[in-house]
């Protein structure tokens, strides 16, 4: 739709983490372009109207819902957004609801960097900054359009102190201190999305229903060597960062 833009600056997926998934099959070669569009490659438009669809569950400003029953996809990195799709469109990933949205038809290697691309320049706050109602250029418009970019997780249950100490030596290295992924690796961040979304996959990876790190063969091990209730006492912990 239209010619493609430059119109940011989309983080490449390291060429180590590219071979790996190319190595052991959960790669298809033509998925390759799907994860390492340059800028230049690009374009937003595209990628709004696409995600038109996408909003249905993950909203329109892709912020997630119901309780996390649909993650949060704003802000992610391009190219893990990107590398899921390739999964759900070769139904190596499996989720029902992606089913009819995702095909080889529906979403070509182009619409995929496009959406990604979309989805990871969108910001999400947390919290509303403070404003004066009485005040003469107070827009209650703006401030509702405002209130639905919003995602506050609620805390969750556990010791957040107890999570913080196993969240720094087990999982801070990969995914930052504050939870925050790393975009130049395209690692996703874990503060600021749903407790329930993240038990879900946690207990998809250890199940091995779902590859926590391809290029890690061992990373279910060792969220399988974790205690239910440590694992709680990291949600706890994550679910405090965005406060």
């Amino acid at each position: 739709m239209g010619n493609r833009v430059n119109e940011m600056q989309e983080p490449r997926i390291q060429r180590r983490l590219l071979k790996t998934l190319f190595a052991t099959g959960l790669l298809a070669t033509s998925a390759l372009a799907a994860m390492e569009a340059a800028p230049d490659q690009v374009d937003l438009r595209n990628g709004r109207d696409i995600n038109e669809v996408c909003a249905g569950c993950h909203g329109e400003y892709g912020q997630g819902g119901k309780e996390g029953e649909y993650p949060r996809l704003a802000g992610l990195p391009a190219p893990f957004i990107a590398y899921q799709l390739v999964l759900f469109r070769d139904r190596k990933r499996t989720n029902l609801a992606m089913v009819e949205s995702v095909d080889h038809r529906q979403m070509p290697d182009p619409d995929i960097q496009d959406v990604s691309a979309y989805l990871a320049s969108l910001e999400i706050a947390s919290k509303l900054p403070p404003a004066d109602e009485t005040a003469p250029g107070f827009n209650a418009y703006e401030r509702l359009l405002a209130s639905k970019r919003l995602v506050q997780i609620p805390r969750a249950e556990g010791d957040p102190e107890a999570g913080q100490k196993l969240y720094r030596r087990e999982c801070a290295a990969c995914h930052g201190d504050q939870g925050q992924g790393d975009l130049r690796d395209a690692v996703p961040f874990l503060a600021g999305q749903y407790t329930n979304y993240l038990w879900r996959q946690i207990d998809k990876y250890i199940d091995r229903g779902r590859l926590h790190d391809p290029s890690e063969p061992d990373a279910e091990e060792l969220l399988a060597a974790f205690k239910r209730e440590e694992l709680r006492d990291i949600l706890a912990y994550l679910s405090i960062l965005d406060d």
